[in-house]
Formats: structure tokens, sequence, C-alpha cells
């Protein structure tokens, strides 16, 4: 199992360039299931979840091929039940729930997997389904559904925490192909969800709302191939501005979009970073000294809750007191414990993380325990003094495309070694 090496106290300079949103590839992957005819998915990231999509399709009969950043699916003919060990790998993976449904009227898919960040139910994906007219049992750790046809209905999808993302775009699948028309009220309005929703539109879905709360879908009787590509994303583009800012450097994202991470640079220039558009890219570096801020993660176009933790090793650097109050997932401070492991001083009350901030940090070997929860251990490990060992980086390699290489031609002193 790899670890990351890390000898702090280098500043980044230079250029990257951020690569295809992973939240937006596994789904609009799995929508390649509603069609038989072939369709052709660019800017893809490397990473191991794409690749375990990949095979969950192949399982599922599709043909399956990846050159470069381009993925090519074909799936002419496929079988509707989900293979356990691939699945259960993987929370995204419960978006090809919709599709099947849509192409098949039946599914067998097993429970999904991911992340331990706190409870993430799908109540809302299978009462969104049952709306249509789907049946299902949760029966040994399987979701058993059938239809004998989908028709459009009006539905809710507002949760505890807000709208669902993927319930979203696994109701709006399962839609495109349904009888008569379907409204979504409190759907996702996340630019991974628009971005699924250009796609679908490219293979002949009728779409209306999208980027909006209200979603109309009008059926269609078939989709057809297309070609599309991805958008760049947003939380790779938020973490190396977050690494710019904390290392006291300079980093321009290429392919950045300002538009997509207003929240963010809202609070990066809040807490004294300098931002800057430059044309299709942005310019980020310190403006002078860190200052404290108080931070709310919502849904979008809120602070999203997947570049919280990366803000925490921020603030752990920024002297004075901020509050980082976590919203959308009840167990997402796992990272503050590792981080106090490097001399943060961070309590935990509740919803909130209280930061006292500007204390020196001093490299030692620390836990990953989500994906998010990595990339601030990496932040916090390029900006301690001495050695940082950040183990089980499995986790950033399902999310971050080859972050060791990016942040060492950034000037980092970082490399790939086995865990001790």
């Amino acid at each position: 199992m790899d670890s990351l090496l890390i000898k702090g106290g280098v500043p980044l300079h230079g250029d990257v360039t951020i690569s295809g949103a992973k939240n937006a590839v596994l789904p609009i992957m799995a929508a390649t299931l509603l069609t038989a005819e072939k369709c052709v998915i660019r800017r893809v990231p490397d990473l191991s979840d794409v690749k375990f999509m990949g095979k969950i399709l192949a399982s599922l009969g599709a043909e399956v091929k990846a050159e470069g950043d381009t993925v090519t699916v074909q799936a002419a003919k496929i079988k509707g039940v989900g293979d356990y060990d691939l699945i259960r790998k993987m929370r995204g993976s419960i978006c090809i729930l919709g599709p099947l449904l849509a192409r098949l009227h039946k599914a067998k898919v097993s429970l999904p997997g991911g992340c331990v960040i706190g409870t993430r139910p799908i109540d809302l994906h299978l009462k969104g389904l049952r709306a249509l007219g789907v049946g299902i049992k949760v029966e040994s750790g399987y979701i058993l559904a059938t239809a004998k046809k989908l028709t459009g209905a009006d539905l809710f999808l507002g949760g505890r925490a807000g709208p669902t993302v993927l319930g979203t775009a696994n109701i709006i699948m399962a839609a495109v192909l349904a009888e008569g028309v379907t409204l979504i009220e409190s759907a996702a309005c996340e630019p991974e969800v628009m971005d699924l929703c250009n796609f679908l539109t490219a293979m002949g879905a009728k779409i209306t709302g999208v980027g909006s709360p209200t979603i109309t879908i009008t059926g269609v009787k078939e989709l057809h191939g297309a070609e599309h590509e991805v958008i760049p994303d947003r939380i790779e583009a938020a973490t190396y501005a977050i690494a710019a800012a904390a290392t006291n450097g300079e980093v321009t994202l290429h392919g950045a979009r300002a538009e997509h991470m207003n929240a963010v640079l809202d609070k990066l220039r809040e807490s004294g970073v300098k931002v800057e558009r430059q044309g299709a890219a942005l310019k980020v570096r310190r403006g002078g000294r860190l200052k404290p801020v108080d931070i709310t993660t919502l849904p979008y176009a809120g602070f999203p809750t997947d570049v919280q933790a990366q803000m925490m090793a921020l603030m752990i650097l920024t002297p004075g007191i901020s509050i980082i109050t976590e919203r959308i997932f009840e167990s997402r401070f796992t990272h503050a414990a590792e981080l106090m492991r490097l001399g943060a001083d961070i309590s935990i009350e509740g919803p909130s993380a209280i930061v006292k901030g500007g204390k020196p940090l001093s490299g030692a070997p620390v836990m990953a325990s989500d994906l998010r929860a990595s990339a601030a251990l990496v932040i916090a490990g390029l900006c301690a003094k001495g050695a940082t060992q950040v183990n089980r980086i499995y986790h950033l390699d399902r999310g971050y495309e080859k972050m060791d290489d990016k942040l060492k031609a950034l000037g980092a002193r970082i490399e790939r070694v086995e865990e001790t």
C-alpha cells in the first residue's frame, strides 16, 4: 500500500491543469447504459473510481475502451445485475440504478460503499424511483427493483441536509425514458448535475430547468449515442488554490471555472488570499497575513462540504479563531485528530470545529480516513516543518489525478513510497 512522504516548507509556484470532475464523470459514464449506441466521453480523469466504474459497466455487458483521457462506451446488450465486489467499493456506483431501470425495467444492485464520512442513505433515491412506478425491495444487501413501465410523476427530493446530488442524477436518468412528464422539486443544483443533464440532452433527452431546484423531464422513447467533454473539477481546483495560499506560494489553475467556485473564492478572499481571473485560468497567491473566517457547509451554491477539510488545513495556519460548521455530513471531522498530530489546535463541539490557528506545524505520520481528509493532510504536510507521511492514500487516488506529480511540478518535495 502506498503513502506520500512530504518534506514541508516549500512554497508552491507554477501552473497546474485541472482535470475533469470526478463527481460529474461517474454518473455520465452510468448514463451510457441508457442507449445501445456508442458514447464518447472526453476529459476523463485517471482515477481509481473511474476505473471501478468502467469495470462495473463492463460487468453489465458494455464495451468500455479507455485511451488517454477519452473513454468510449457501447452498451449494446446489458444485464440488470450489478457485481457486489465492484459496487461495494464505491458509493458513486449507485447511479447505475436509474439507467438500468429505464433501459431494462429491472435491476439488482448491491448497496454501495465509499468513504466513511457519516451516514449517506439512499432513501431519497428509492422514494423517487417508487414515484415513477418502480417496485423496490432491499434484501441481503441488494436493491431489487422492477417496473412494468416507468411513468412520469411529480416528486420532492429534499432531505435533512438538502437535496441529494446522486439521487437527483438517478431520478433524472430513470425519467428520461419514462412515459410522460416528471417534475423534480428540490433538485440538486450542482454543476455536476448540470453536466449530466447536458450529456443526456446531447443523447436526445428533453430536460428543462437545469441548474435550478425545479427540473422537468419529458420522457422520450429512446436515446442515441453522443460525445461529451466533462467539466473541470471544482473541488480539485479549490484544493490547489488552498494549497497555494497555505504554502505562501503562487499558482495558476488552468481550466478552473470561477463560476462554479464562488463560495470557496469568497472565503479565500475573506481570509486574505488574492484570486485573479486570467482568461480561462485563476491565479492564486497569499495577499499578506491570513485572516480567520467562519464557514458553514451548505448545498450548492453554498460552501461545499468537499472543501471543508482543505479549508481547515488553511485555518490551522491562520492566527486567530476560525469556526467551521458541517451541515451536510454528521461525521466529517475525522481529519481533525490527524491534523492535531501535526500540531493543530482544534476542538469539536457538535457540528462545529473551533480552530485556534497560527501555531507552527511539525511533520508526523498521519492516517487518511477519506478522500478530502487526505487532501487536507497533504496540504498541512506541505506546510509542516520536517517530514510528514500520509498513509492510506488510496483514498486520494479515488478523486485526485496524479496529485503527487502535479504537486512535484509546483516545487513540492513529495514522493510516493510504500507504506510502513
